[in-house]
């Protein structure tokens, strides 16, 4: 089966890399570089223990509460665009316990084996950073802890159990915190994946199995007999013949599916972060700093801090305020960090969000051979393996790993 798949973040890669060890002849076009957008910049972990999809009870008004504090850990910039308001009022409707609960639920079915994912991609000769050095979700009050404890059981339930860890024991976890730090989550089985030595693997190992990944190729239009599509037409008016297209474009996956005659709801939520070569201070762990909303996470001879979520950003420009917020959470977490040196441009990217928060993996109903797999929010690295399996057995006709009513929360056209 010719593929054609658009986008080359990791999800578009590892949806190829799937597909072409199926026996599929696949064609990978990137608008930029390949692991160039929100692949590049994420937290760098694969994320089990913050599986929370974004849509939660009160988030949205916090948001909203925020919207005056330039320094916030979430932003919802004002906007009457039609669209945007349609999404955000979707997203509002699904601020709810129930819902909340049952998008936990499918992001944790969904990513419950990747480790062993990675695992095997690695037997497989995709060769990458990775680490296991578990998360430790770090609390100043007891408050916000007990708050984050709420939503334990669905953790537990699918065999994700935290320590614990309060006063003194959350410094024998991590020693390098600070005492504004007195409670935490530590969960051991969470990962750390450069995601750039990711992204480069896959493209090599597409290319070993006789695929293509075309990069700085942008998508102008598709061409469709009745239902089917049978072409993409490059931006260069290069014409590629299809059997079956796969969205995964990210942000613009949207648009894209537009084209095809149903326009997805998936609007950007900006995200940054900062990396410092070599690492200002020495981890045990990675760690999340729940209150700022902070990733920290240690690699090969880097720290990243990753953070905030900003809805209605129109660009991927670095807001300095944000910035310095996300230095601040450092400062204030670790009682040795001082003014480190070796800080690298800040990155921000936009990072593919739904209305409820979940991913879209599945067939367009508005063409019989045009797939989509997209929305994954925060967590594209985290889900991406499971993600590309999902999708590489539903073109095949196999039995997904997913029941139906799970196939039908990830559906595009559930939308």
């Amino acid at each position: 089966m010719k593929t054609v798949i658009v986008g080359g973040g990791v999800v578009g890669l590892a949806s190829a890399y799937e597909l072409a060890a199926a026996g599929c002849e696949v064609t990978v076009l990137e608008a930029a570089k390949a692991g160039a957008g929100a692949s590049h910049g994420n937290a760098a972990k694969i994320a089990l223990a913050e599986s929370n999809p974004v849509p939660a009870p009160g988030v949205l008004l916090q948001g909203i509460r925020w919207m005056l504090k330039p320094d916030s850990p979430l932003s919802i910039h004002p906007s009457i665009a039609p669209g945007y308001l349609k999404f955000l009022l979707k997203m509002a409707m699904h601020c709810n316990a129930r819902d909340f609960d049952a998008g936990l639920d499918l992001h944790l079915r969904l990513g419950e084996d990747a480790n062993d994912l990675f695992d095997e991609y690695q037997r497989q000769g995709i060769d990458f950073e990775m680490h296991d050095r578990g998360v430790l979700l770090a609390f100043e009050t007891k408050e916000r802890f007990d708050e984050h404890s709420a939503s334990l059981a669905v953790f537990e339930a699918a065999g994700h159990i935290p320590e614990r860890l309060h006063g003194d024991a959350v410094h024998e976890a991590e020693p390098a915190l600070s005492d504004r730090i007195n409670h935490g989550l530590f969960f051991p089985n969470d990962r750390q994946i450069e995601p750039d030595s990711l992204t480069r693997a896959l493209v090599a190992k597409i290319r070993e199995l006789g695929g293509v990944v075309r990069e700085d190729v942008s998508v102008r239009r598709f061409v469709s007999s009745g239902d089917t599509v049978t072409a993409v037409v490059t931006d260069d008016a290069e014409v590629l013949s299809a059997d079956a297209v796969v969205i995964a474009a990210g942000v613009p996956t949207g648009e894209l599916t537009g084209k095809l005659g149903h326009r997805l709801p998936i609007y950007s939520g900006k995200g940054y972060s900062i990396d410092y070569t070599p690492a200002p201070i020495e981890l045990k762990t990675s760690l999340t700093l729940e209150d700022a909303r902070v990733a920290v996470t240690p690699l090969d001879g880097m720290l990243r801090l990753a953070g905030t979520m900003e809805f209605g950003s129109r660009d991927d420009r670095v807001n300095d305020v944000r910035v310095d917020a996300i230095r601040r959470s450092a400062r204030e977490a670790f009682h040795s960090w001082g003014e480190p040196q070796g800080e690298n441009a800040p990155w921000a990217g936009s990072r593919p969000m739904t209305p409820d928060g979940l991913p879209l993996i599945g067939a367009l109903k508005s063409a019989k051979n045009a797939y989509v797999n997209s929305g994954h929010s925060m967590l594209g690295l985290s889900l991406a393996p499971a993600s590309a399996k999902v999708l590489t057995d539903i073109m095949l006709g196999r039995q997904s790993r997913l029941g139906r009513d799970h196939l039908a929360q990830v559906s595009p056209n559930r939308f």
